[in-house]
């Protein structure tokens, strides 16, 4: 995170949201299957745990 700030602690539990959904979960995993393409269609443009998980990681939800 070059010149940049942490993530706030707000973002932080809202990741932790993503880390603990299910279709995440198995999307990770898994890496294919119905899971996986719904994720990855969803996450940057509706879903803000998804969008905060990249924040706090630096990676897709999905990957």
């Amino acid at each position: 995170m070059n010149n940049k700030q942490p993530p706030s602690t707000w973002t932080r539990r809202l990741a932790k949201v993503c880390e603990n959904c299910p279709a995440c979960r198995r999307a990770r995993r898994k890496g294919q299957g119905a899971a996986f393409w719904l994720v990855r269609r969803v996450e940057t443009r509706v879903c803000p745990f998804c969008r905060a998980y990249f924040r706090v990681h630096g990676k897709l939800a999905h990957e």
